[in-house]
């Protein structure tokens, strides 16, 4: 509020407990105060207003002197990304629309379509979903914060047919269901499995429509939302603030097209395995308005992302602009992402161009190192850093976590003599990139 500087501040009883140090650290700026709720004890000002105070009869003879903000600006949504300190983005009203307009057209939202907010509305994802949902008259549903428990109870009760998810938000839903399915076999134990399986669906049968967003999903959890949402058409998009949401969209599983499921995973195997493709994480195709292209800063084959169109931020709230004229690039915004566009059109994210590592004269990607040391059968997970080193500049380190059935051995053999023998080291694990085509 000290940056943005306010005019009015509206809030509700969950605001009490911090309200009264507001007045008490008063901001000049701030000359209107509603309540949603019936005035509190602490305050009797003239300059304070209530919901029911507004609605009055004699407020609604006043003339109204409608005002716009500047550059069509319609709200500064505040967004840390990776740059820690949290950044006022501008958002326009042709940014929304556009961008409401395009889940309109890609998820396929409708007046039919009940929708339940999993995601806060402080939040642009959030946002952009309520607005659509808004502009083609669908019926929205509230819960007090995500909850998974609370969550799947809206969606029995409401009869709930989309929503968006993250991955901490998909991999909720999951658990609660699975739990669901455990107390059923406990209750009911002479069931047939696909029985249980049948009266959970009756939970989530009614969800046709799931986006995701903030991150991708692993193919765990995508395997899982389509088995407990068996008739949601499933999507992932890539976003970020500065955008309006989402820049990209991809169909994860759609249930009207039996074939989806089996082309999905035809084409991650192809595109994982091509020598000519960085391994990274496939996020689909750009939206209808939105323009991308991959600057290269260098002979590799990856390079910045950037961005243009009506859905680009104004500005950050404390810049003059967010496109500065004597930019080669004026017009684009970097995202801050490493990728690459195949010969279809879709775009592939390496990972951010701040997390790049400098070896050897070389651009080392972590995530892209990470992607491919996930792929050997005795790695669980891991994280790439880059060490400083006096050869190398940075020396490129792996910390990883081994299955419960393999063992770490410092010098064993690239092949181990004996098949059953689960062995693993640095050796092996370099190998293992190697014919990975692991750049670099």
């Amino acid at each position: 509020m000290e940056m943005v500087k306010p005019v009015m501040l509206i809030t509700d009883s969950s605001c009490s407990y911090w309200y009264p140090k507001l007045e008490n650290d008063h901001l000049p700026s701030l000359r209107w105060h509603v309540f949603m709720d019936s005035l509190s004890e602490f305050n009797s000002k003239e300059s304070t207003l209530t919901t029911e105070m507004l609605k009055k009869p004699a407020l609604k003879s006043l003339s109204f002197n409608y005002a716009w903000a500047p550059e069509g600006a319609v709200l500064i949504c505040f967004t840390s990304g990776t740059t820690g300190r949290p950044k006022g983005v501008t958002i326009s009203h042709s940014a929304l629309i556009i961008q409401s307009l395009a889940k309109i057209a890609i998820v396929g939202y409708d007046e039919d379509d009940v929708y339940l907010h999993t995601a806060p509305l402080c939040h642009i994802g959030g946002l952009s979903s309520a607005l659509t949902m808004l502009m083609v008259g669908g019926c929205h549903i509230f819960i007090p914060k995500f909850d998974a428990k609370l969550a799947l109870e809206a969606i029995k009760q409401h009869h709930v047919t989309s929503l968006i998810t993250v991955p901490a938000i998909m991999a909720d839903l999951v658990s609660i269901i699975r739990i669901h399915e455990m107390l059923l076999s406990v209750m009911l134990p002479g069931l047939e499995s696909f029985v249980r399986m049948k009266m959970t669906w009756k939970v989530t049968e009614s969800v046709k429509k799931i986006l995701n967003g903030g991150g991708g999903l692993s193919n765990g959890l995508i395997e899982d939302a389509i088995k407990f949402f068996p008739r949601a058409k499933i999507l992932s998009a890539y976003g970020m603030t500065e955008t309006c949401s989402s820049l990209t969209f991809m169909t994860l599983y759609d249930p009207t097209c039996a074939s989806s499921r089996q082309a999905l995973q035809e084409f991650v195997e192809i595109k994982s395995s091509s020598f000519h493709l960085p391994e990274g994480v496939c996020v689909g195709k750009p939206a209808p308005h939105v323009e991308l292209k991959i600057c290269f800063d260098s002979s590799d084959h990856v390079g910045r992302i950037l961005t243009r169109g009506p859905h680009i931020m104004l500005r950050y709230w404390d810049q003059i602009s967010s496109r500065p004229s004597d930019s080669p690039d004026e017009g684009w915004l970097d995202t801050g992402d490493i990728g690459s566009i195949d010969d279809y059109g879709n775009i592939w994210l390496i990972g951010r161009t701040n997390n790049r590592i400098k070896s050897g004269g070389e651009n080392v990607y972590p995530e892209e190192v990470e992607t491919v040391l996930s792929q050997h059968p005795g790695v669980t997970g891991s994280v790439v850093v880059g060490l400083p080193d006096v050869r190398l500049t940075e020396m490129v380190v792996a910390c990883i976590r081994i299955k419960d059935n393999w063992q770490w051995a410092d010098n064993s053999p690239v092949h181990p003599t004996e098949k059953k023998e689960l062995v693993l080291s640095s050796e092996t694990l370099r190998h293992h990139c190697r014919e990975k085509n692991l750049t670099g």
